[in-house]
Protein backbone atom coordinates (compact mmCIF):
# COMPACT_ATOMS: atom_id res chain seq x y z
CA UNK A 1 0.00 0.00 0.00
CA UNK A 2 1.54 3.64 -0.91
CA UNK A 3 2.21 5.93 1.38
CA UNK A 4 -0.23 8.73 -0.07
CA UNK A 5 -3.20 5.98 -0.07
CA UNK A 6 -2.69 5.70 3.60
CA UNK A 7 -2.24 9.27 4.40
CA UNK A 8 -5.55 9.87 2.18
CA UNK A 9 -7.37 7.41 4.33
CA UNK A 10 -6.35 8.92 7.63
CA UNK A 11 -7.34 12.13 6.52
CA UNK A 12 -11.31 10.82 5.72
CA UNK A 13 -11.43 9.83 9.29
CA UNK A 14 -9.91 12.16 10.77
CA UNK A 15 -10.70 15.49 9.05
CA UNK A 16 -10.10 18.17 11.36
CA UNK A 17 -6.52 17.23 10.45
CA UNK A 18 -6.68 19.44 7.09
CA UNK A 19 -8.74 22.50 8.12
CA UNK A 20 -7.14 25.64 7.45
CA UNK A 21 -7.23 26.80 11.36
CA UNK A 22 -5.23 23.63 12.26
CA UNK A 23 -3.14 23.75 8.90
CA UNK A 24 1.25 23.72 10.97
CA UNK A 25 -0.77 20.82 13.36
CA UNK A 26 -1.87 18.82 10.37
CA UNK A 27 1.34 19.03 8.60
CA UNK A 28 3.06 18.36 11.57
CA UNK A 29 0.81 15.28 12.38
CA UNK A 30 0.57 13.78 9.02
CA UNK A 31 4.37 13.55 8.87
CA UNK A 32 4.83 12.18 12.40
CA UNK A 33 1.52 9.45 11.87
CA UNK A 34 3.65 8.90 8.82
CA UNK A 35 7.02 7.97 9.88
CA UNK A 36 5.40 5.39 12.30
CA UNK A 37 3.69 3.91 9.50
CA UNK A 38 6.51 3.22 7.62
CA UNK A 39 8.26 2.06 10.55
CA UNK A 40 5.64 -0.18 11.45
CA UNK A 41 5.77 -1.62 7.79
CA UNK A 42 9.47 -2.18 8.28
CA UNK A 43 9.53 -4.03 10.89
CA UNK A 44 6.67 -6.18 10.81
CA UNK A 45 8.52 -7.31 7.18
CA UNK A 46 11.74 -8.28 9.23
CA UNK A 47 11.77 -11.62 11.03
CA UNK A 48 14.41 -12.37 13.69
CA UNK A 49 17.49 -13.30 11.86
CA UNK A 50 17.08 -9.54 10.04
CA UNK A 51 17.31 -8.12 12.75
CA UNK A 52 19.97 -4.86 13.15
CA UNK A 53 19.72 -5.47 16.99
CA UNK A 54 22.63 -6.69 18.66
CA UNK A 55 20.43 -7.54 22.48
CA UNK A 56 18.04 -10.13 22.84
CA UNK A 57 16.27 -9.34 26.38
CA UNK A 58 15.28 -12.62 27.60
CA UNK A 59 12.74 -11.48 31.06
CA UNK A 60 12.08 -14.58 33.10
CA UNK A 61 10.67 -16.68 30.59
CA UNK A 62 8.55 -13.99 28.29
CA UNK A 63 9.90 -14.75 25.26
CA UNK A 64 7.41 -15.32 22.29
CA UNK A 65 8.24 -15.92 18.27
CA UNK A 66 6.78 -17.00 15.08
CA UNK A 67 6.90 -20.24 13.13
CA UNK A 68 10.52 -19.01 11.87
CA UNK A 69 12.21 -16.96 13.94
CA UNK A 70 12.33 -15.55 17.66
CA UNK A 71 11.76 -12.13 18.91
CA UNK A 72 11.41 -10.57 22.48
CA UNK A 73 8.62 -9.19 23.79
CA UNK A 74 8.74 -6.10 25.66
CA UNK A 75 8.09 -6.61 29.42
CA UNK A 76 9.62 -4.71 32.54
CA UNK A 77 12.04 -6.63 34.49
CA UNK A 78 10.30 -6.99 38.34
CA UNK A 79 12.79 -7.00 40.70
CA UNK A 80 10.40 -9.04 43.36
CA UNK A 81 9.93 -11.72 40.38
CA UNK A 82 12.04 -14.83 41.41
CA UNK A 83 12.61 -15.08 37.51
CA UNK A 84 16.14 -14.23 36.88
CA UNK A 85 16.11 -11.19 33.53
CA UNK A 86 19.45 -12.00 30.97
CA UNK A 87 20.62 -9.24 29.04
CA UNK A 88 22.44 -11.46 25.99
CA UNK A 89 24.62 -9.15 23.94
CA UNK A 90 25.59 -9.86 19.99
CA UNK A 91 23.28 -12.73 19.59
CA UNK A 92 21.96 -13.96 16.47
CA UNK A 93 19.87 -16.50 14.92
CA UNK A 94 19.61 -19.77 17.34
CA UNK A 95 20.10 -23.28 14.88
CA UNK A 96 18.75 -26.53 15.55
CA UNK A 97 21.01 -28.30 18.08
CA UNK A 98 22.80 -25.20 18.75
CA UNK A 99 23.01 -25.38 22.88
CA UNK A 100 23.63 -22.18 24.66
CA UNK A 101 25.50 -23.00 27.85
CA UNK A 102 25.57 -20.01 30.94
CA UNK A 103 28.81 -20.99 33.20
CA UNK A 104 29.41 -18.65 36.19
CA UNK A 105 32.96 -17.56 37.91
CA UNK A 106 33.09 -19.41 40.75
CA UNK A 107 35.25 -16.87 42.29
CA UNK A 108 33.61 -13.59 41.45
CA UNK A 109 30.63 -16.01 42.16
CA UNK A 110 31.23 -16.04 45.88
CA UNK A 111 32.36 -12.49 45.73
CA UNK A 112 29.29 -11.31 44.93
CA UNK A 113 27.08 -13.39 46.80
CA UNK A 114 25.33 -14.36 43.17
CA UNK A 115 24.13 -10.75 42.55
CA UNK A 116 24.89 -8.29 39.69
CA UNK A 117 27.48 -11.28 38.58
CA UNK A 118 28.86 -10.88 35.03
CA UNK A 119 29.47 -15.01 33.08
CA UNK A 120 30.40 -15.86 30.01
CA UNK A 121 28.33 -17.71 27.44
CA UNK A 122 29.10 -20.00 24.85
CA UNK A 123 27.47 -21.30 22.15
CA UNK A 124 28.17 -24.83 20.90
CA UNK A 125 27.19 -25.98 17.65
CA UNK A 126 27.94 -26.39 13.34
CA UNK A 127 28.43 -23.22 11.36
CA UNK A 128 25.57 -22.40 9.86
CA UNK A 129 22.92 -19.45 8.29
CA UNK A 130 23.00 -16.58 10.55
CA UNK A 131 25.75 -17.44 12.77
CA UNK A 132 27.92 -14.94 14.15
CA UNK A 133 30.72 -14.25 12.43
CA UNK A 134 32.96 -14.87 15.65
CA UNK A 135 32.47 -18.63 14.81
CA UNK A 136 35.53 -20.78 15.12
CA UNK A 137 36.50 -24.82 15.43
CA UNK A 138 32.68 -25.24 15.22
CA UNK A 139 31.38 -22.74 18.52
CA UNK A 140 31.62 -18.98 19.38
CA UNK A 141 33.47 -17.09 21.03
CA UNK A 142 32.90 -16.02 24.45
CA UNK A 143 30.19 -13.68 24.46
CA UNK A 144 29.21 -11.30 27.23
CA UNK A 145 26.88 -11.66 29.39
CA UNK A 146 24.90 -9.88 32.33
CA UNK A 147 22.18 -11.26 34.57
CA UNK A 148 20.29 -9.63 36.85
CA UNK A 149 19.57 -10.66 40.74
CA UNK A 150 21.75 -13.96 39.62
CA UNK A 151 20.00 -17.22 40.87
CA UNK A 152 21.73 -20.01 39.22
CA UNK A 153 20.92 -19.28 35.61
CA UNK A 154 22.67 -21.75 33.73
CA UNK A 155 21.38 -23.07 30.74
CA UNK A 156 19.53 -22.08 27.23
CA UNK A 157 18.68 -25.30 24.92
CA UNK A 158 17.82 -25.06 21.59
CA UNK A 159 17.56 -28.73 20.31
CA UNK A 160 14.49 -30.18 18.14
CA UNK A 161 13.17 -27.17 17.77
CA UNK A 162 13.23 -26.48 21.34
CA UNK A 163 14.23 -23.88 22.97
CA UNK A 164 14.79 -24.16 26.89
CA UNK A 165 15.75 -21.69 29.31
CA UNK A 166 15.95 -23.00 32.98
CA UNK A 167 16.19 -20.01 35.40
CA UNK A 168 15.96 -21.06 39.04
CA UNK A 169 15.74 -19.71 41.98
CA UNK A 170 18.07 -20.99 45.66
CA UNK A 171 15.27 -23.13 46.44
CA UNK A 172 15.23 -24.75 42.97
CA UNK A 173 11.56 -23.14 42.04
CA UNK A 174 11.38 -22.17 38.56
CA UNK A 175 8.75 -20.79 36.14
CA UNK A 176 6.48 -22.53 33.51
CA UNK A 177 7.06 -22.54 30.35
CA UNK A 178 5.07 -21.17 27.09
CA UNK A 179 4.87 -21.76 23.60
CA UNK A 180 7.59 -21.12 20.42
CA UNK A 181 5.76 -21.61 17.94
CA UNK A 182 6.60 -25.18 16.68
CA UNK A 183 8.45 -25.94 19.64
CA UNK A 184 7.78 -24.97 23.47
CA UNK A 185 9.82 -22.82 25.74
CA UNK A 186 10.76 -25.06 28.84
CA UNK A 187 11.63 -24.62 32.20
CA UNK A 188 13.62 -26.23 34.22
CA UNK A 189 10.95 -28.15 35.45
CA UNK A 190 11.05 -27.52 39.35
CA UNK A 191 8.30 -26.27 41.31
CA UNK A 192 8.05 -25.08 44.98
CA UNK A 193 8.60 -29.13 46.12
CA UNK A 194 11.45 -29.83 44.20
CA UNK A 195 10.35 -31.74 41.42
CA UNK A 196 11.77 -33.68 38.67
CA UNK A 197 14.36 -31.86 36.46
CA UNK A 198 13.24 -31.49 32.67
CA UNK A 199 13.58 -33.88 30.40
CA UNK A 200 14.47 -31.61 27.68
CA UNK A 201 18.39 -31.07 28.88
CA UNK A 202 20.78 -31.86 26.23
CA UNK A 203 20.89 -35.90 25.69
CA UNK A 204 24.49 -35.29 25.37
CA UNK A 205 27.23 -35.45 28.20
CA UNK A 206 29.85 -35.29 26.83
CA UNK A 207 30.72 -31.54 26.28
CA UNK A 208 29.07 -31.26 29.73
CA UNK A 209 30.44 -30.48 33.03
CA UNK A 210 28.61 -32.93 34.89
CA UNK A 211 29.94 -31.38 38.02
CA UNK A 212 28.20 -27.95 37.77
CA UNK A 213 24.69 -28.79 38.69
CA UNK A 214 22.13 -29.02 41.91
CA UNK A 215 20.54 -31.39 43.74
CA UNK A 216 16.96 -32.82 43.11
CA UNK A 217 14.60 -35.10 44.94
CA UNK A 218 14.14 -38.15 43.72
CA UNK A 219 12.01 -40.37 45.03
CA UNK A 220 13.64 -43.58 43.08
CA UNK A 221 16.93 -43.22 45.13
CA UNK A 222 18.90 -44.75 46.99
CA UNK A 223 20.55 -47.08 44.57
CA UNK A 224 20.06 -50.11 47.01
CA UNK A 225 17.62 -50.20 50.29
CA UNK A 226 19.10 -48.62 53.36
CA UNK A 227 20.39 -51.82 55.75
CA UNK A 228 20.58 -54.30 52.92
CA UNK A 229 23.96 -54.21 52.70
CA UNK A 230 26.02 -56.19 55.22
CA UNK A 231 29.62 -54.27 53.71
CA UNK A 232 28.91 -51.16 55.32
CA UNK A 233 31.00 -50.09 58.52
CA UNK A 234 28.66 -49.52 61.06
CA UNK A 235 29.86 -46.07 61.99
CA UNK A 236 28.01 -44.68 58.80
CA UNK A 237 25.37 -47.25 58.36
CA UNK A 238 22.61 -44.42 59.79
CA UNK A 239 20.05 -46.59 59.21
CA UNK A 240 20.69 -49.55 61.44
CA UNK A 241 22.18 -46.67 63.69
CA UNK A 242 18.67 -45.78 64.06
CA UNK A 243 18.91 -42.16 62.31
CA UNK A 244 15.07 -41.16 62.01
CA UNK A 245 14.89 -39.32 59.01
CA UNK A 246 15.11 -40.92 55.99
CA UNK A 247 14.98 -38.00 53.06
CA UNK A 248 18.40 -37.25 52.77
CA UNK A 249 18.67 -40.34 50.31
CA UNK A 250 16.39 -39.37 48.25
CA UNK A 251 18.07 -36.64 46.28
CA UNK A 252 19.23 -36.84 42.68
CA UNK A 253 22.41 -34.54 41.79
CA UNK A 254 21.14 -33.33 37.94
CA UNK A 255 24.09 -30.88 35.92
CA UNK A 256 22.71 -27.85 34.88
CA UNK A 257 23.51 -28.55 30.99
CA UNK A 258 22.83 -32.54 30.34
CA UNK A 259 21.51 -35.47 31.42
CA UNK A 260 23.83 -38.29 32.81
CA UNK A 261 23.16 -42.22 32.86
CA UNK A 262 22.03 -43.37 35.88
CA UNK A 263 24.05 -46.38 37.33
CA UNK A 264 23.86 -49.25 35.25
CA UNK A 265 24.98 -51.79 38.08
CA UNK A 266 25.18 -54.61 35.56
CA UNK A 267 26.53 -52.92 32.87
CA UNK A 268 29.50 -51.38 35.45
CA UNK A 269 30.16 -55.22 35.79
CA UNK A 270 30.42 -56.09 32.26
CA UNK A 271 32.80 -52.96 31.80
CA UNK A 272 34.42 -54.81 34.86
CA UNK A 273 34.63 -58.08 33.85
CA UNK A 274 37.97 -59.82 33.57
CA UNK A 275 39.56 -56.52 35.91
CA UNK A 276 40.87 -55.07 38.33
CA UNK A 277 39.50 -51.60 40.30
CA UNK A 278 41.28 -50.13 43.02
CA UNK A 279 40.56 -47.09 45.78
CA UNK A 280 43.27 -45.57 46.90
CA UNK A 281 43.31 -42.81 49.85
CA UNK A 282 41.96 -41.99 53.20
CA UNK A 283 38.61 -43.16 55.15
CA UNK A 284 36.89 -41.12 52.35
CA UNK A 285 37.66 -43.08 49.70
CA UNK A 286 37.02 -46.08 51.76
CA UNK A 287 33.27 -44.48 52.19
CA UNK A 288 33.28 -44.64 48.72
CA UNK A 289 34.44 -47.79 48.07
CA UNK A 290 32.01 -49.93 50.14
CA UNK A 291 29.27 -47.53 48.48
CA UNK A 292 30.07 -48.94 45.12
CA UNK A 293 30.49 -52.61 46.59
CA UNK A 294 26.90 -52.38 47.72
CA UNK A 295 25.37 -50.82 44.45
CA UNK A 296 27.19 -53.73 42.47
CA UNK A 297 26.32 -56.42 44.79
CA UNK A 298 22.71 -55.41 44.69
CA UNK A 299 22.14 -55.94 41.08
CA UNK A 300 22.85 -59.54 41.31
CA UNK A 301 21.05 -62.46 42.49
CA UNK A 302 23.24 -64.55 43.94
CA UNK A 303 24.60 -62.39 46.62
CA UNK A 304 27.22 -64.80 47.82
CA UNK A 305 28.72 -64.52 44.50
CA UNK A 306 30.62 -61.08 46.53
CA UNK A 307 32.77 -61.60 49.35
CA UNK A 308 35.99 -60.17 50.44
CA UNK A 309 38.83 -62.27 49.55
CA UNK A 310 40.30 -62.43 53.32
CA UNK A 311 36.99 -63.07 55.15
CA UNK A 312 37.48 -59.40 57.13
CA UNK A 313 34.86 -57.53 57.91
CA UNK A 314 36.72 -54.63 59.64
CA UNK A 315 37.53 -52.59 56.58
CA UNK A 316 39.56 -49.71 58.88
CA UNK A 317 42.39 -51.29 60.07
CA UNK A 318 45.37 -50.59 57.31
CA UNK A 319 46.16 -52.93 54.09
CA UNK A 320 44.58 -53.43 51.50
CA UNK A 321 40.75 -55.33 51.20
CA UNK A 322 39.42 -56.65 48.44
CA UNK A 323 35.88 -57.58 47.05
CA UNK A 324 35.61 -60.23 44.67
CA UNK A 325 32.43 -60.54 42.01
CA UNK A 326 32.94 -64.13 41.10
CA UNK A 327 30.24 -64.36 38.51
CA UNK A 328 32.84 -61.55 36.32
CA UNK A 329 35.95 -62.73 37.78
CA UNK A 330 36.72 -59.16 39.10
CA UNK A 331 37.89 -57.47 42.18
CA UNK A 332 37.14 -53.88 43.55
CA UNK A 333 40.02 -53.44 46.08
CA UNK A 334 40.56 -50.66 48.32
CA UNK A 335 44.24 -49.87 49.47
CA UNK A 336 44.31 -47.48 52.79
CA UNK A 337 47.01 -44.62 51.92
CA UNK A 338 45.68 -41.83 53.67
CA UNK A 339 48.91 -39.03 52.79
CA UNK A 340 49.47 -41.42 49.25
CA UNK A 341 52.88 -40.17 50.04
CA UNK A 342 54.71 -41.56 52.76
CA UNK A 343 54.64 -41.72 56.80
CA UNK A 344 57.99 -42.26 58.23
CA UNK A 345 60.27 -41.46 61.15
CA UNK A 346 63.28 -38.90 61.88
CA UNK A 347 66.16 -39.76 63.95
CA UNK A 348 67.25 -36.85 66.02
CA UNK A 349 69.87 -35.94 68.43
CA UNK A 350 67.78 -37.09 71.31
CA UNK A 351 64.98 -39.27 70.18
CA UNK A 352 63.07 -40.48 66.64
CA UNK A 353 60.08 -38.36 65.79
CA UNK A 354 57.32 -39.01 63.40
CA UNK A 355 57.39 -37.18 59.81
CA UNK A 356 55.80 -37.43 56.62
CA UNK A 357 57.87 -37.58 53.53
CA UNK A 358 56.93 -35.49 51.03
CA UNK A 359 59.20 -36.92 48.12
CA UNK A 360 58.40 -40.71 48.56
CA UNK A 361 55.55 -42.62 47.57
CA UNK A 362 53.63 -44.98 50.60
CA UNK A 363 55.37 -48.48 50.31
CA UNK A 364 51.53 -49.46 49.18
CA UNK A 365 51.98 -48.68 45.77
CA UNK A 366 53.12 -52.07 44.81
CA UNK A 367 49.29 -53.36 45.85
CA UNK A 368 48.13 -51.72 43.07
CA UNK A 369 49.77 -50.40 40.68
CA UNK A 370 49.00 -53.37 37.76
CA UNK A 371 45.37 -51.95 38.46
CA UNK A 372 43.14 -51.34 35.31
CA UNK A 373 41.33 -48.70 37.22
CA UNK A 374 42.99 -46.26 39.93
CA UNK A 375 40.91 -43.95 41.89
CA UNK A 376 42.79 -42.17 44.38
CA UNK A 377 42.17 -39.08 47.03
CA UNK A 378 43.65 -37.33 49.70
CA UNK A 379 42.79 -34.73 51.38
CA UNK A 380 41.09 -34.91 55.32
CA UNK A 381 44.02 -36.12 57.09
CA UNK A 382 46.16 -33.00 56.29
CA UNK A 383 43.81 -31.03 58.34
CA UNK A 384 44.93 -32.94 61.98
CA UNK A 385 47.02 -31.26 64.30
CA UNK A 386 50.53 -32.81 62.93
CA UNK A 387 49.88 -31.49 59.64
CA UNK A 388 47.91 -28.54 59.82
CA UNK A 389 50.38 -27.20 62.59
CA UNK A 390 53.50 -28.46 60.57
CA UNK A 391 55.95 -28.46 63.03
CA UNK A 392 59.29 -30.48 62.54
CA UNK A 393 57.19 -32.60 60.46
CA UNK A 394 57.43 -32.42 56.75
CA UNK A 395 60.53 -33.96 55.53
CA UNK A 396 62.62 -34.32 51.90
CA UNK A 397 65.17 -36.43 51.77
CA UNK A 398 67.50 -36.08 55.19
CA UNK A 399 65.84 -32.15 56.21
CA UNK A 400 62.64 -32.01 58.13
CA UNK A 401 61.29 -28.42 57.89
CA UNK A 402 61.01 -26.49 61.09
CA UNK A 403 57.90 -25.26 59.86
CA UNK A 404 56.07 -25.82 56.40
CA UNK A 405 52.50 -24.76 55.53
CA UNK A 406 50.59 -27.57 55.15
CA UNK A 407 48.94 -26.30 51.69
CA UNK A 408 52.76 -26.27 50.45
CA UNK A 409 53.43 -29.63 52.23
CA UNK A 410 50.43 -31.27 50.33
CA UNK A 411 51.35 -29.58 46.89
CA UNK A 412 54.62 -31.50 46.90
CA UNK A 413 52.75 -34.25 48.02
CA UNK A 414 50.71 -34.06 44.70
CA UNK A 415 53.80 -33.18 42.69
CA UNK A 416 55.36 -36.32 44.16
CA UNK A 417 52.09 -38.22 43.12
CA UNK A 418 52.10 -36.95 39.68
CA UNK A 419 55.44 -38.05 39.01
CA UNK A 420 55.14 -41.32 40.13
CA UNK A 421 52.11 -42.06 38.10
CA UNK A 422 53.86 -40.54 34.96
CA UNK A 423 57.12 -42.94 35.69
CA UNK A 424 55.11 -46.00 36.64
CA UNK A 425 51.63 -46.10 35.48
CA UNK A 426 51.00 -47.68 32.04
CA UNK A 427 48.16 -45.34 30.82
CA UNK A 428 47.75 -47.86 27.71
CA UNK A 429 46.25 -50.08 30.65
CA UNK A 430 45.29 -48.33 33.47
CA UNK A 431 42.85 -45.12 33.89
CA UNK A 432 43.64 -42.96 36.74
CA UNK A 433 41.06 -40.98 38.70
CA UNK A 434 41.04 -38.73 41.07
CA UNK A 435 38.76 -37.62 43.62
CA UNK A 436 38.23 -34.28 44.77
CA UNK A 437 37.50 -33.14 48.34
CA UNK A 438 34.78 -33.86 50.55
CA UNK A 439 33.03 -31.18 52.18
CA UNK A 440 32.75 -30.96 55.91
CA UNK A 441 29.69 -29.48 57.63
CA UNK A 442 30.74 -28.98 61.21
CA UNK A 443 29.28 -26.34 63.37
CA UNK A 444 29.96 -24.60 66.36
CA UNK A 445 33.50 -25.88 66.01
CA UNK A 446 35.47 -28.60 64.29
CA UNK A 447 35.18 -32.04 64.58
CA UNK A 448 37.10 -32.45 68.05
CA UNK A 449 36.02 -29.43 69.48
CA UNK A 450 31.71 -29.46 69.11
CA UNK A 451 31.34 -29.21 66.08
CA UNK A 452 27.70 -30.57 64.88
CA UNK A 453 25.75 -31.17 62.06
CA UNK A 454 22.69 -33.69 63.54
CA UNK A 455 19.62 -31.05 63.30
CA UNK A 456 20.03 -31.41 59.35
CA UNK A 457 17.74 -32.74 57.47
CA UNK A 458 17.89 -31.14 53.92
CA UNK A 459 20.43 -29.93 51.30
CA UNK A 460 21.48 -25.86 51.22
CA UNK A 461 19.51 -24.56 48.73
CA UNK A 462 20.94 -20.74 48.69
CA UNK A 463 23.81 -20.99 46.68
CA UNK A 464 25.75 -18.02 48.69
CA UNK A 465 25.70 -20.16 51.96
CA UNK A 466 28.27 -22.23 49.66
CA UNK A 467 32.21 -22.42 50.95
CA UNK A 468 34.56 -21.30 48.24
CA UNK A 469 36.18 -23.48 46.30
CA UNK A 470 39.01 -25.65 48.45
CA UNK A 471 42.39 -24.64 48.07
CA UNK A 472 43.57 -27.86 48.23
CA UNK A 473 41.45 -28.00 45.16
CA UNK A 474 43.66 -25.34 43.73
CA UNK A 475 46.47 -26.85 44.59
CA UNK A 476 45.74 -29.84 42.33
CA UNK A 477 44.44 -28.42 39.28
CA UNK A 478 47.96 -26.70 39.25
CA UNK A 479 49.53 -30.60 39.51
CA UNK A 480 46.68 -31.45 36.45
CA UNK A 481 48.48 -29.37 34.65
CA UNK A 482 51.69 -31.27 34.38
CA UNK A 483 51.26 -34.28 34.87
CA UNK A 484 51.71 -36.28 30.96
CA UNK A 485 49.33 -39.29 32.28
CA UNK A 486 45.61 -38.63 31.69
CA UNK A 487 43.90 -38.30 34.74
CA UNK A 488 39.97 -38.08 35.23
CA UNK A 489 39.25 -35.32 38.18
CA UNK A 490 35.97 -36.42 40.28
CA UNK A 491 35.70 -32.86 40.92
CA UNK A 492 33.02 -33.62 43.92
CA UNK A 493 33.95 -30.91 45.88
CA UNK A 494 30.64 -28.60 45.30
CA UNK A 495 28.28 -31.04 45.31
CA UNK A 496 29.47 -32.39 48.55
CA UNK A 497 29.12 -28.44 50.12
CA UNK A 498 25.49 -28.62 49.48
CA UNK A 499 24.81 -31.79 52.00
CA UNK A 500 24.90 -30.87 55.38
CA UNK A 501 22.26 -33.80 55.39
CA UNK A 502 24.11 -36.52 54.39
CA UNK A 503 26.93 -36.97 57.85
CA UNK A 504 26.81 -39.67 60.36
CA UNK A 505 26.84 -37.07 63.26
CA UNK A 506 25.68 -38.66 66.38
CA UNK A 507 24.30 -41.89 64.30
CA UNK A 508 27.94 -43.36 64.64
CA UNK A 509 26.72 -46.23 66.79
CA UNK A 510 23.15 -47.53 67.83
CA UNK A 511 22.06 -46.21 71.05
CA UNK A 512 19.89 -47.95 73.35
CA UNK A 513 17.80 -44.78 73.84
CA UNK A 514 16.24 -42.86 71.21
CA UNK A 515 16.16 -39.95 73.09
CA UNK A 516 17.59 -36.82 71.07
CA UNK A 517 18.64 -35.28 73.93
CA UNK A 518 20.65 -38.56 75.31
CA UNK A 519 22.09 -38.95 72.21
CA UNK A 520 23.50 -35.89 71.62
CA UNK A 521 25.34 -35.86 75.51
CA UNK A 522 26.69 -39.99 74.97
CA UNK A 523 28.18 -38.52 71.21
CA UNK A 524 30.83 -35.99 72.22
CA UNK A 525 32.41 -36.15 68.77
CA UNK A 526 30.33 -35.53 65.96
CA UNK A 527 30.86 -37.14 62.64
CA UNK A 528 30.67 -34.83 59.92
CA UNK A 529 32.81 -35.57 57.66
CA UNK A 530 32.07 -38.81 56.45
CA UNK A 531 28.62 -39.96 54.87
CA UNK A 532 25.52 -42.31 55.76
CA UNK A 533 25.18 -45.00 53.46
CA UNK A 534 23.58 -45.23 51.51
CA UNK A 535 24.07 -41.47 51.00
CA UNK A 536 25.95 -39.26 48.98
CA UNK A 537 28.65 -41.73 47.95
CA UNK A 538 26.52 -43.23 45.99
CA UNK A 539 26.45 -40.38 43.75
CA UNK A 540 29.83 -40.22 43.64
CA UNK A 541 30.24 -43.42 42.08
CA UNK A 542 27.65 -42.58 39.88
CA UNK A 543 29.71 -39.34 38.27
CA UNK A 544 32.40 -42.12 38.39
CA UNK A 545 30.44 -44.20 35.69
CA UNK A 546 29.67 -41.15 33.82
CA UNK A 547 33.35 -40.15 33.44
CA UNK A 548 34.50 -43.57 32.67
CA UNK A 549 31.76 -43.32 29.78
CA UNK A 550 32.48 -39.66 28.81
CA UNK A 551 36.16 -40.58 28.07
CA UNK A 552 35.39 -44.17 26.62
CA UNK A 553 38.57 -46.11 27.14
CA UNK A 554 39.25 -49.72 26.45
CA UNK A 555 35.77 -51.44 27.87
CA UNK A 556 33.83 -48.13 28.55
CA UNK A 557 33.68 -47.31 24.88
CA UNK A 558 29.93 -47.02 24.07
Amino acid sequence: MHLKKIVAILLDHFPNCSSPRKKIVSGFGVGFVSFFIFLFILFSNSSFKNLDSDKLFIQGFNVSNNNTSCTTSSTTYNSSSKSAAVLLDNSTQLEQNTKVLLNESRDAFHESNGSNLDIKLRLFGTHGKGLSSDVKNGSFDEISAKVIDFKDTHMIDLKNETFSVIIMNPKGEGANGQEIGNGSLISDGLDQGHGEMSQNLSSSFEECDIFDGRWVKDDTKPYYPAGSCPFVDKDVNCHLNRRPDDEFVKWRWQPFGCEIPSMNATDFLERLRGKRMVFVGDSLNRNMWESLVCVLRHSLKNKKSVYEISGRGDFKKRGIYAFRFEDYNCTVDFVSSPFLVRESSFKGENSSFETLRLDLMDRTTSMYQDADILIFNTGHWWTHEKTSRGENYYQEGNRVYPRLKALDAYTRALSTWAKWVDKNIDNQKTQVIFRGYSLTHFRGGQWNSGGQCHTETEPIFNTSQLTNYPSKMRAFDNVLRVIKTPVIFLNISRLTDYRKDGHPSIYRTKYKSLLLKQQTSAEHAQDCSHWCLPGVPDTWNELLYASLLKVGRGSWKR
